[in-house]
Parts: structure tokens; C-alpha cells; sequence
């Protein structure tokens, strides 16, 4: 894809449905700064990860796109954007010393020595093994345990794990709080470029004060923005919201 494209369309499928600027970022509570960035390629005024992934699934499902495929044309204009990683210099392996393969040499009759005393002193063992269990079979037999049944008994079903779990990512410096199942997890100011991960079994509760710098993830799958963008908000999730 042409550096350029990804912009393009965006912008161009936005304009075929008649979606104004201001319109997108109301309905998707996504800064207009960065709905600009996106339609303009300015990949320094946008935040990197799972941000740039988030803000291109709401507005691909906004405006009825495909959502993996919109992720995936992202990826590829934004990494086209990367400059190429320097040539490492070539690297010579040294040579070993000289005293190397006589060393493993020597180790290695080491090894057949002890295999060879490890095997005749086995095979003592073994024929006097033999003579004892041939000399004491014709005295009583011992009966064979049914293994099948105890096989059968220790298999058990596997449970499924059905806990919440919610992924917490800033893009700039902001208070965050965080209710699990009505239990105070977080309250604190969480730095830019920050990720935390709670977990919880029927809900969790949200509440930051820069909406725009917060991004949500519940096992995987994105969840709406807080709030309005620059402005204080609150969110409350449970398992309906992965349907």
C-alpha cells in the first residue's frame, strides 16, 4: 500500500457517508486532534500500541467498515512510516582454543569408562534380581491391581476460567480509579504510556478524569471510551459487554 492510502480512505469513506468531523468525534468521543492525526497520517500526534488500535476499531464500527481489515492497513501505513533499523556490523565468531578438542576428548572417554563399570555392575544387579524373583514365584504369586479403573477415577473434567479481566492503558498522566466486584483496587494518578490489568468475576467500575487518556480492554476485545474526550468520566462493565 502507497504511503498515504490509509488516510485517504478513512477520510474518503467518512465524506461517502456524509460524517462531519465533529459529528465523528462526538458519536465516538475521540479527540478531533486525533481523528486529524489519523486522516493525515501524523503518526507523531498519535499514541502508539493498543491505543492507535483502539481508536481505529471504534470508528471503523462507527461507520460500518471492516474492522480487521481497517487495523490492518494501520498497521502496514504506519510501519512504511518507520525509518529503516541500522545494518549490525558483521560479527566474527573466535576461533576455540587449542586445548578444546583434546578437552572433549578427554571428556568423552571419561563417559564410555563410566558407561562401561555402569553397565557390568547393572547387569550384576540384574542377573541377581532374576535369581531371587525365579527362586520366590514358586512360593505365592501376587495378583495384578486393575489399572484401568484407577485410570478412569483420576481423570476429572477441567473447569473454564469465567473471571473478567481488564486492561487499563494511558496516554497521558491521569487519575484513575478502579472498582472490582465493588472492592476498591485503584485510586491513584497513573502516568502516560502506563498499562495496569485487574481482574474481577462480575463487574468492574472506571472512573477517570482525562476520558480521551484512558483505553479499555476486557479479555481482548476493546470497550468504549470513559467518557467525553478531555472531560472527567465513569464506566461500569460486566460480561454483557463482551457479547
Amino acid at each position: 500500500m502507497a504511503r498515504g492510502n490509509f488516510g485517504e480512505r478513512l477520510k474518503r469513506e467518512r465524506e461517502m457517508r456524509e460524517v462531519s468531523i465533529e459529528e465523528l468525534t462526538k458519536s465516538t468521543r475521540i479527540s478531533t486532534r486525533f481523528l486529524a492525526a489519523l486522516e493525515n497520517e501524523d503518526w507523531d500526534r498519535l499514541p502508539g500500541g493498543v491505543f492507535g488500535h483502539g481508536f481505529v476499531r471504534t470508528i471503523a464500527r462507527y461507520l460500518g467498515l471492516d474492522e480487521e481489515s481497517l487495523i490492518a492497513e494501520y498497521d502496514l501505513a504506519r510501519t512504511e512510516s518507520l525509518p529503516a533499523p541500522p545494518l549490525k556490523p558483521e560479527e566474527r565468531i573466535p576461533s576455540p582454543p587449542k586445548w578444546v578438542p583434546a578437552l572433549a576428548v578427554f571428556a568423552m572417554l571419561l563417559v564410555l569408562i563410566g558407561l562401561f563399570y555402569a553397565g557390568r555392575y547393572g547387569w550384576r544387579r540384574y542377573v541377581a534380581h532374576r535369581a531371587a524373583t525365579h527362586s520366590g514365584s514358586s512360593v505365592s504369586s501376587q495378583k495384578q491391581p486393575d489399572t484401568n479403573a484407577a485410570t478412569s477415577e483420576s481423570q476429572s473434567d477441567p473447569t473454564s476460567d469465567t473471571a473478567l479481566h481488564l486492561s487499563i492503558s494511558t496516554s497521558a498522566a491521569t487519575r484513575v480509579r478502579v472498582m472490582a466486584d465493588g472492592q476498591l483496587l485503584l485510586d491513584a494518578e497513573v502516568p502516560a504510556g502506563e498499562t495496569r490489568r485487574f481482574s474481577a468475576n462480575e463487574q468492574f467500575e472506571v472512573t477517570a478524569a482525562d476520558s480521551s487518556a484512558v483505553l479499555l480492554e476486557m479479555n481482548g476485545k476493546a470497550m468504549p471510551p470513559v467518557g467525553a474526550p478531555g472531560a472527567s468520566g465513569k464506566i461500569v462493565l460486566t460480561r454483557d459487554d463482551l457479547r
